[in-house]
């Protein structure tokens, strides 16, 4: 799901920067006051897996992508504030040390990856589970957060590159930059995300939630904020 450069215009990459770094800059003063100094090494270590589950990709025709993210298990143990920091910090590592994504297109892969997909995550994980404890409930709700919030954003990150013909072409008409429109894009990018790496990203967050489930039920933020019941 990492765009390179010269995939998006600046017509795209350049507001999306913006809404990113003030995003961004909403989410750390959010962290220091949601996240218990308790909590804080959990932020660097949800940064280290995501970057780990990130760089088992491969590429998917269009010019990008496909891969897990864990933007969605991070964002219901931690909240979606300290799943967007967590996972932005893993995304600029891979751009500017691994070239894992382009850097013009940073700020869309991360508007993305650390903003889009852990807040659907959340309140799709909200909608279906609430603050209930029933182990059958937080895993189902668990996988198809896991499963919507991935293929979604996917389906985000299609429409950007499909756009791009439609808003920027050279004089003779070419595209200048992702050549494959809506029509193409957005089900190249689906696809893949929809039979293989949503599972993925479902099951790793129900398998996980599971864990914490057992051990750790108090830590997790999407069931503790506001109260958990049976």
């Amino acid at each position: 799901m990492h765009i390179p450069d010269g995939y998006l215009s600046p017509q795209t990459y350049v507001p999306l920067y913006g809404a990113f770094l003030a995003i961004e800059a909403v989410a750390v003063g959010k962290v220091r006051k949601e996240v218990s100094k308790r909590s804080i090494p959990y932020i660097g270590m949800a940064a280290a897996f995501s970057f780990i589950i990130m760089m088992l990709n491969l590429p998917i025709p269009g010019g990008t992508t496909g891969h897990a993210v864990g933007a969605a298990l991070i964002a219901i143990i931690l909240g979606p504030w300290a799943a967007s920091l967590a996972v932005s910090v893993a995304l600029i590592i891979q751009a500017l040390v691994f070239g894992d994504g382009g850097i013009t297109a940073l700020g869309a892969n991360a508007f993305n990856m650390a903003i889009f997909m852990p807040f659907v995550a959340y309140f799709i994980f909200r909608l279906l589970n609430g603050h209930s404890l029933k182990k059958s409930r937080v895993v189902v709700a668990s996988f198809i957060a896991g499963y919507l919030s991935l293929v979604l954003t996917a389906i985000l990150t299609g429409f950007e590159l499909g756009i791009q013909p439609l808003i920027a072409t050279g004089p003779d008409g070419r595209a200048l930059y992702a050549p494959y429109d809506l029509s193409i894009a957005v089900p190249a990018m689906a696809l893949g995300h929809l039979v293989l790496f949503g599972i993925i990203e479902g099951l790793v967050t129900a398998l996980v939630m599971y864990y914490f489930y057992r051990s750790e039920s108090q830590m997790i933020y999407a069931i503790n904020r506001g109260g958990a019941h049976e």
